[in-house]
């Protein structure tokens, strides 16, 4: 395990998740850090360059509340805060991932078009070697989400300039159907709110990872709090 570097270029990363690959086992990777970094474009990247035989990448944001429950529990203007999430959900499923199994395991996924999870999207053979998931709440130190760090063998944190994560925030938002108002006050209220939250949790990752400002395709991925 990798503890308190900072990493920039991406062959190092790889060569650190091909590592995991190798070691024989069931290694879970996890890439923290704050909305609109680049966690889901970098796990992509890995996952890509290592082929779907020694890594699949399986995405927190699986475990988003549909929006109907959502609007039953009187949170969907929350979304993507921690207790819009199936914490429990998720730990259960990286436990199941960890477990020797002969089975492909099937993970949720998410639908960025519909902002909506779906069930069952994402195969995950028993003779893949490295799971790679990535979110927000990875390292949040609270009841729900404290039982996933154990789960993981290495947890990665990704920081991105403040300007630059914050304008591909909102230019996200647009992209996905928001106004550009609509967008800058989400991202203001909501988006910065989480990303306050899971702060102090960059001290207790393995490894930090800083993108360059003009890191092609960061901050390009999923949902809300991705």
């Amino acid at each position: 395990m990798i503890r308190r570097q900072t990493v920039r270029q991406h062959s190092r990363l790889l060569a650190l998740a091909r590592q995991s690959a190798d070691a024989g086992g069931r290694r879970i990777l996890g890439i923290a850090g704050p909305p609109g970094a680049g966690k889901s474009t970098l796990a992509a990247f890995l996952a890509d360059a290592l082929g779907p035989s020694r890594a699949v990448q399986v995405p927190m944001d699986g475990f988003h509340l549909a929006d109907v429950e959502l609007r039953r529990l009187g949170l969907l203007d929350r979304k993507g805060a921690p207790e819009t999430f199936d914490a429990h959900g998720y730990a259960a499923l990286l436990r199941r991932l960890r477990t020797p199994s002969s089975e492909t395991v099937y993970a949720p996924g998410f639908d960025r078009e519909w902002e909506q999870p779906v069930a069952g999207s994402l195969p995950v053979p028993p003779d893949v070697p490295l799971v790679i998931t990535e979110g927000n709440y990875l390292l949040l130190d609270s009841p729900e989400w404290r039982p996933v760090r154990p789960l993981l063998d290495a947890c990665w944190w990704v920081s991105l300039d403040e300007d630059v994560r914050l304008r591909r925030l909102i230019d996200r938002h647009v992209r996905y159907g928001k106004s550009r108002a609509e967008a800058e006050s989400w991202v203001h209220r909501s988006d910065e709110a989480n990303a306050r939250l899971i702060a102090p949790g960059r001290e207790a990752a393995d490894l930090v990872v800083e993108l360059p400002p003009g890191e092609h395709g960061a901050g390009t991925g999923r949902a809300p709090g991705a």
